[in-house]
């Protein structure tokens, strides 16, 4: 029994360390809408390997927070970064989400920000 036990836990942990990566599900999702500001939060829940109501929450969240604005567009949502904001860790929170989008931003980011596209900071503005 003890020899399964161990193994079983040694094949746990060296799963899990085969998994971890240096960013959370929130960053990811951040991340995934950065890349495509109109993207369905189904496919931001594929991309990031969670369910599309984890999704659901962290973005609810980042809203909540104002790190997102939601700005509806007939039946779909299109996202809007706050880039000012800070980081919210004390250890990064001398930094902005701009500067971490940046840093990582994915390729279709890069891409439309050569093209001429700005990346998303600060709150939109009201079009009421």
């Amino acid at each position: 029994m003890f020899c399964n036990t161990c193994f079983y836990w040694r094949m746990m942990s060296r799963m899990a360390a085969e998994r971890w990566t240096f960013l959370t599900n929130y960053g990811h999702v951040l991340l995934c809408i950065a890349s495509d500001p109109s993207i369905r939060l189904r496919d931001v829940a594929g991309k990031v390997g969670i369910t599309e109501r984890a999704a659901q929450r962290i973005v609810a969240d980042l809203i909540e927070a104002g790190y997102l604005e939601s700005i509806k567009h007939g039946r779909r949502n299109q996202y809007r970064i706050n880039g000012t904001l800070p980081l919210r860790h004390p250890l990064e929170e001398q930094n902005q989400v701009a500067a971490l989008l940046a840093l990582i931003e994915p390729p279709k980011l890069r891409a439309r920000r050569k093209e001429g596209g700005i990346l998303p900071t600060g709150p939109a503005p009201d079009h009421r």
